[in-house]
């Protein structure tokens, strides 16, 4: 029997062992799915991939290794690179702020459009960053086929862990990143930006995006309530099971669903990414509802800054974004009346925003002070 065979020193020599001069690919598909059941999905795939590497053609390892991309690769992936205005006006941004002279740091690059956009503006030198691999490698392939693989450098680990010059040769000029969510801050856009001020940019750098705002707007649907809360169903009591609702916001598009705007949109946060760091804010705010009815949630959604001037937003009124809009849904519904402001407390952790609203009467903060 031939020596033990490891797919990048991933996989139990056990389950690769060689019989009759051929690898043990049964037992390279099962450690593969077990891999997949320790939720070790990078390692799964590689599995799958050397199976694939010696079979191309085999089902299991086929199936194996997507299921397992797909538990790595967000869906919104595609979704965005169809987003025409926002490639739209990335795109006018970068071609605005990028000289040939500028080396540029693109964080979370994804498919690498960001980078190409500035190779494209004439920047000579990028570093791509992008931290899961499945996709930083498919990353180095667009690029190269696009012909920009001269310029653009992939690395593959998050910029937190990228130093100078072992990753990136100098500090860059320009970063250009678009770590957001549908709230904004999800993704992790304050720290990320905060420690690439102090560690892989100059100090003169140029920051796209450059700030951005949060607002939110009460809103009545028993259709949205219905996404995270459960009652009275078919002869039974489920309100046990709202024990496990999230407390904090899921991402909806609220035209999809029967809803009606309680308040007019409000600023919560504003935030300037040249100065910004992760640390936690909070704010209260007294907010008059425009209508009568029964508060189930706060909706909120973002306008980013790229540059001065040039902005991109989320909000319910821009259908065509691939963003949908962030959805917090309270505890437990508050009838509202036009003449009883709800006081409304908005934090935030650097990286997720919470609000508590409190039917009647006025508070002071006790764990921090408004924005």
């Amino acid at each position: 029997m031939e020596d033990d065979v490891q797919a990048g020193g991933l996989v139990d020599a056990a389950k690769v062992r060689r019989e009759a001069g051929r690898p043990n690919l049964e037992g390279l598909i099962d450690w593969g799915h077990a891999l997949y059941a320790e939720g070790r999905y990078d390692e799964a795939a590689k599995a799958f991939e050397f199976v694939l590497d010696v079979e191309g053609g085999n089902w299991r390892a086929l199936i194996g290794r997507n299921r397992a991309i797909r538990r790595s690769v967000p869906r919104w992936h595609w979704e965005m690179l169809h987003d025409e205005l926002r490639s739209e006006l990335y795109d006018k941004a970068i071609r605005h702020i990028v000289s040939p002279e500028h080396l540029v740091l693109d964080v979370g690059a994804g498919s690498g459009l960001l980078s190409m956009m500035a190779a494209r503006a004439g920047a000579r030198q990028i570093v791509a960053c992008e931290a899961q691999h499945p996709v930083a490698e498919v990353a180095r392939r667009v690029i190269r086929k696009a012909g920009h693989d001269d310029v653009i450098t992939v690395v593959p680990k998050m910029s937190t862990r990228m130093r100078v010059p072992e990753d990136l040769p100098r500090r860059a000029d320009v970063l250009v990143t678009e770590t957001v969510d549908c709230a904004l801050l999800g993704e992790g856009i304050l720290p990320t930006i905060a420690h690439a001020r102090e560690h892989l940019l100059t100090d003169d750098a140029i920051i796209l995006p450059c700030g951005g705002r949060v607002f939110a707007q009460l809103v009545e649907s028993p259709s949205l309530y219905r996404k995270n809360h459960v009652g009275q169903l078919y002869g039974f009591d489920f309100t046990e099971f709202n024990q496990l609702s999230s407390i904090e916001y899921f991402d909806s598009r609220l035209r999809h669903h029967e809803h009606r705007m309680l308040s007019e949109p409000i600023e919560v946060f504003r935030f300037d990414f040249y100065r910004d760091t992760a640390e936690p804010r909070r704010a209260e705010f007294v907010v008059p509802p425009s209508v009568a009815g029964t508060c189930h949630a706060v909706a909120f959604w973002f306008e980013l800054d790229l540059v001065p001037g040039l902005s991109l937003t989320n909000a319910p009124s821009t259908p065509n974004t691939h963003w949908k809009q962030a959805v917090q849904c309270l505890p437990v519904p508050i009838s509202v009346q036009p003449d009883e402001p709800l006081l409304l407390d908005a934090r935030h952790d650097g990286v997720n925003i919470h609000f508590t609203a409190v039917a009647s009467g006025v508070r002071t903060l006790t764990d921090g002070a408004a924005e």
